[in-house]
């Protein structure tokens, strides 16, 4: 797997997130289920399947929440490590992505919990998905990379899963293992961190609008 961190890069951060047809049936979730199946049946190629699907946005929110590069790729694979070892757990109530954004949110944020007297870290540029987000004053990326990476590990979590990848609260509430409101808060304050820390006199951050059919 090590071999295909550069193959997840090249997704970026653009949103993962499932959508839905028009018919109700989800096409990447029945696709991610099946694939699971196969690797529960012994089946490795499936699991490199699954690997190549989830890879970019799972790698793009450990970049963001880690702001290191190194870090971000070593637990990319750790994390499809525990999620291969703990797959047979997998019940399905839930899409195979969610389960595994948040076995990857829960071990990003151990990661940063642990990591004591931390210097800050050579950062990447603005992805565009958090570059969506409308700032005050002309802000810059670095400068918004910066004030995100201030945050608290789950307030971090929340707005990224939530404003820079597009995931709906009751997503983010599953990946995070909270409360929806729990999210809601957890967003609030993050935007509201971040608008004081990049234009304290005056000026809102503002969302992109939600993809069609979603709900803030």
């Amino acid at each position: 797997m090590s071999a295909m961190v550069a193959d997840a890069e090249v997704g970026g951060l653009s949103s993962n997130s499932p959508k839905t047809v028009a018919s109700g049936v989800d096409p990447k979730r029945a696709e991610d289920a099946r694939l699971v199946e196969r690797v529960l049946e012994g089946d490795i190629e499936a699991f490199e399947s699954l690997y190549r699907r989830h890879a970019p946005t799972l790698f793009g929110l450990a970049l963001r929440m880690l702001h290191n590069r190194s870090d971000a790729e070593d637990l990319v694979q750790e994390i499809f490590l525990q999620a291969y070892h703990k797959l047979s757990r997998f019940e399905g109530r839930s899409a195979f992505g969610t389960w595994l954004y948040r076995l990857g949110t829960n071990r990003c944020l151990d990661h940063l919990r642990s990591r004591s007297n931390k210097e800050q870290s050579r950062t990447d540029p603005i992805s565009p998905a958090l570059s969506a987000a409308r700032l005050p004053g002309g802000t810059r990326g670095l400068e918004l990379e910066r004030a995100v990476a201030e945050l608290p590990p789950s307030s971090r979590a929340a707005f990224l899963l939530h404003d820079a990848f597009g995931y709906e609260h009751k997503e983010v509430s599953q990946m995070l293992g909270i409360a929806t409101g729990t999210s809601k808060s957890l967003v609030h304050r993050a935007r509201m961190k971040l608008r004081d820390r990049l234009n304290p006199a005056s000026g809102r951050i503002e969302r992109t609008p939600d993809r069609p059919g979603s709900r803030s």
